[in-house]
């Protein structure tokens, strides 16, 4: 495992983001973890969590994109500290995010922050591995801005559960959208890291068992 790959894990586990016991998804699914990335809640926090999205965006995409794009409401930080982390490696580029309801005031439209031109490759940031909703309600935005690419989507947790079939919903998402998606880390990751009791272990491989991508 890469070294901020492990030390991501500990750092969901340190902030209370990354936590075990018994919960119930959004989906209704009962799970014995959950990520909740409204946990993090200080400078220091927000900063790290951008550099480790810059590491993986680095070692996944390199440079091979000009605009991150968060959708609102969770993505606009991320796109925001995860950009200024980069520039502070070298490599500067724009970001932009969206807003809920179109302002019909002062500049007006829906995206904030850069604005897009035909060709910009556009990386979407995004917190944990989607069904795809907010995806399928950004993209076209950007798409009637300018003729831009999808660079590819990132997320910070993959669960590697099932979508609609039996496929990834990560995976899912970019074959849908024809673009590469990755996560900083998996959940089978966190299995082989976190100092986890052997039932937990035990109980969250159940979980892949059934709920798991074939």
């Amino acid at each position: 495992m890469l070294p901020y790959k492990a030390a991501f894990i500990d750092f969901m586990i340190e902030a209370e983001v990354l936590t075990f016991g018994d919960f119930v998804t959004k989906s209704g699914r009962p799970t014995p973890y959950f990520v909740q990335t409204g946990k993090y809640r200080t400078g220091a926090q927000i900063r790290r969590l951008g550099e480790f999205y810059a590491d993986a965006i680095e070692d996944s995409f390199g440079d091979n994109f000009d605009v991150l794009f968060g959708p609102a409401y969770k993505g606009i930080p991320l796109c925001v500290e995860t950009a200024g982390a980069l520039s502070a490696r070298g490599h500067d580029v724009g970001f932009m995010f969206n807003r809920k309801e179109a302002k019909d005031h002062g500049e007006g439209g829906v995206l904030v922050g850069h604005i897009p031109s035909a060709g910009d490759r556009v990386l979407i940031i995004e917190d944990v591995t989607t069904a795809g909703t907010s995806i399928r309600e950004t993209v076209p935005l950007l798409q009637a801005a300018a003729d831009v690419e999808l660079a590819g989507l990132i997320v910070s947790v993959d669960r590697m559960e099932r979508g609609t079939g039996d496929q990834a919903a990560l995976a899912q998402v970019g074959e849908e959208f024809d673009m590469p998606t990755v996560a900083i880390v998996t959940v089978r990751e966190i299995i082989e890291h976190a100092n986890l009791s052997p039932e937990m272990v035990d109980r969250m491989h159940a979980y892949l068992d059934e709920y798991g991508s074939r």
